[in-house]
């Protein structure tokens, strides 16, 4: 009685699986149907005055041009043109920019675009094609240089700050601060009592820079290697998330941002095929910050010109940087000039408020720096005075400032300072743009490659393993469909040309799991078990195997997509999905459907 109960669950799967089976490939199913139907050229339309165009303005501007319109979408502010043809993209933003700038007040940013060809219904329940990367659908690529160096010469200006006031207090004179490079600085003192001093002050306050004796009883003040280290991993850090704000800004959602190196950037922008706009807010490093205004010889101060060169003397130390921005909006004032709008956080808030009201009736500066590269590669900064006014009142966290120029300069004004102020200068380097053509062209070879894998393992499955190989040949497709469907809904995923690669190597790792398993059911059937016991037994034995081949190269994916960037990221990425489904599909849905049919089958002369 036993051993009938136990031949009876042979092969045996509950019904729950077959649901989860079913449910789970329906799902893929669906994640993966956007993909095929691929995306619409589009023109995005973002009005700076908020008023929307009129839709069949523009579709009769557009028709009257002769370019087919499949539909017009406005939503959240945004005016979406999609295209019937690829082509006619970059033709459909001239007319829409002659159109838009004539009706308007102030120009409108007009964006070139990709949208989902995918049916609404899909689209509504959350389904988007996969991301493509640059080699595919094309678009920009910028490496950017963090010059930290500017970041250790901050450090050493506020120390001899601290310094000089130092000095002031405890009554040291003949005392001088003097720079020897970006992280190094050089105290020259009259006595070996304030030698002691100034090595107590240190010790005490600044203790990551590092003490030696410098000629007569001087001191040479030396940032240490840690400390840089630090300030070069927060900087660049920092300016990560910056970057990642300035794109947001710029409604380009599919950018990738990444550290490369000790003190690079490297931002891919798919989809964007004119990166004039994306440059000018990414390569760009406008900060504001505001100083008190000063007279001649009251204290550590400096000189900065305004718009018009005269010099304004100002606190070598601001009231506050753009690092306590959290809102900038660009508006008309009374007067109908430009201005913008400031919202600090709350440390800089009380900061602005504790100054203003130490000092009504004073003038306080408003500088604007950017920073760019010499001939020789240098870093160099360019910093003016934008506005001088009189604190009439006590300020809070929210003023507003003057004299940024035009409403277009004060929107891009406003538009920096809300993404972020950058930590320290960047430079781009280096800029790619790969067109859309070739990146169509990588598409249809990619693809062309792995459905010419897929078919010739497909036939030699069915050739090779006959009914078997027909369970695999099923097996196969879903894994694909599966794999698709998965690489959409992860979020960060991307697709890219070695990506494709790692599809067709996925066609090969799927296909040798059914081929360990079906050659452990030939080597059952050949000691004499029935093709239902040879079954059981194939699959049991053949587990092990697949389970440490799949896991080694698994980890391989994990330090491929760990260490690398870019393409390699993006083979390791379906390269370890594909590890994942290839198990799901190869075991668990093989068996699911070996068991509906032959797993009964007690039959001994079976060929396989």
């Amino acid at each position: 009685m036993r051993k009938t109960n136990q031949q009876r669950l042979l092969n045996h799967y509950p019904a729950w699986k077959y649901v989860v089976l079913v449910v789970t490939v329906m799902i893929m199913l669906l994640s993966a149907i956007p993909t095929w139907y691929g995306e619409d050229a589009a023109v995005q339309i973002a009005a700076s005055n908020s008023k929307l165009p009129l839709v069949l303005v523009l579709q009769q501007q557009l028709t009257n041009e002769g370019i087919a319109v499949k539909r017009i979408e406005q939503q959240d502010g945004k005016t979406t043109v999609v295209l019937d043809n690829d082509s006619q993209q970059t033709a459909a933003r001239t007319v829409l920019a002659d159109l838009i700038n004539d009706k308007a007040n102030d120009k409108s940013v007009l964006t070139l675009a990709l949208e989902p060809a995918a049916p609404q219904w899909l689209q509504s329940m959350g389904f988007a094609p996969i991301k493509l990367g640059l080699d595919l659908r094309g678009g920009v690529q910028f490496l950017l240089d963090v010059d930290v160096d500017q970041v250790f010469k901050a450090q050493g200006e506020q120390l001899s700050d601290e310094l000089r006031q130092q000095f002031r207090q405890d009554g040291i004179r003949g005392a001088r601060v003097e720079a020897s490079g970006m992280d190094t600085l050089i105290v020259r003192l009259p006595d070996a009592k304030a030698n002691s001093a100034v090595r107590q002050f240190v010790r005490q306050s600044y203790p990551h820079w590092q003490l030696t004796n410098a000629s007569g009883a001087g001191v040479k003040l030396v940032l240490k290697d840690d400390e840089k280290t630090a300030l070069r991993n927060l900087t660049v850090q920092q300016n990560l998330q910056t970057m990642r704000s300035r794109i947001e800004e710029l409604g380009i959602t599919e950018a990738l941002v990444q550290r490369q190196g000790e003190n690079r950037i490297r931002i891919e922008l798919p989809g964007v095929q004119d990166p004039a706009a994306a440059k000018s807010v990414i390569g760009a490093t406008a900060s504001l910050a505001f100083y008190a205004v000063k007279e001649p010889g009251t204290g550590s101060t400096m000189e900065m010109k305004d718009k018009d060169g005269r010099p304004v003397r100002v606190a070598r130390k601001p009231v506050l940087g753009g690092d306590h921005i959290v809102d900038a909006r660009a508006s008309f004032g009374e007067m109908g000039t430009a201005e913008v709008n400031i919202t600090l956080d709350h440390a800089g808030g009380k900061m602005m408020s504790d100054f203003s009201r130490d000092n009504i009736g004073k003038p306080m500066a408003t500088a604007f720096s950017e920073y760019s590269r010499d001939s020789e590669g240098n870093a160099k900064q360019t910093s003016s005075i934008i506005s001088v006014a009189t604190i009439q009142s006590q300020l809070g966290n929210r003023f507003r400032i003057t004299g940024a120029g035009s409403i277009q300069d004060a929107q891009e004004l406003a538009l920096l300072l809300r993404a972020g102020s950058l930590t320290a200068p960047v430079t781009i380097v280096e800029e790619r743009t790969i067109g859309p053509t070739l990146g169509a062209e990588n598409i249809e070879n990619g693809f062309s490659a792995l459905a010419l894998g897929l078919g010739m393992t497909l036939l030699f499955m069915a050739a090779w393993y006959r009914r078997l190989g027909w369970v695999a040949n099923v097996a196969l497709v879903a894994n694909m469909v599966m794999l698709f469907g998965l690489m959409a809904l992860i979020p960060g995923a991307v697709l890219t040309l070695p990506g494709i690669a790692g599809l067709v190597l996925t066609v090969g790792m799927a296909v040798d799991t059914n081929v360990l398993i079906f050659e452990r059911i030939k080597d059952k059937l050949k000691e004499g078990r029935s093709f239902a016991q040879a079954i059981d037994r194939g699959f049991s034995s053949a587990f092990s195997t697949i389970f440490d081949a799949n896991f080694t190269t698994m980890i391989t994916a994990v330090v491929l997509y760990a260490i690398g960037n870019g393409p390699i990221q993006g083979f390791a990425l379906t390269l370890g999905l594909g590890l994942l489904t290839s198990m799901f599909t190869g075991i668990f849905a093989s068996r699911a459907i070996i068991n509906l049919v032959w797993g009964r089958d007690a039959s001994r002369e079976v060929r396989v």
